[in-house]
């Protein structure tokens, strides 16, 4: 998910969406921590994604 898209969306709508995200997040690193994925670097995508919510989250309480 862009920085853009992440703009555009109500602070409900990020709250939602940064709980889906942790939640893939933690079953990508639980599936390779069973067996490894095709994929590893998509587990680094979904953390920087977790960071990008948190991150315009915490810059909307701030104002």
């Amino acid at each position: 998910m862009k920085q853009s898209e992440i703009k555009n969306l109500s602070a409900a709508e990020l709250q939602e969406k940064l709980s889906q995200t942790k939640k893939t997040y933690s079953d990508l690193k639980m599936a390779h921590a069973i067996s490894p994925i095709d994929n590893p670097l998509q587990i680094r995508g979904v953390r920087r994604t977790v960071a990008r919510l948190n991150t315009e989250l915490s810059k909307r309480e701030q104002q």
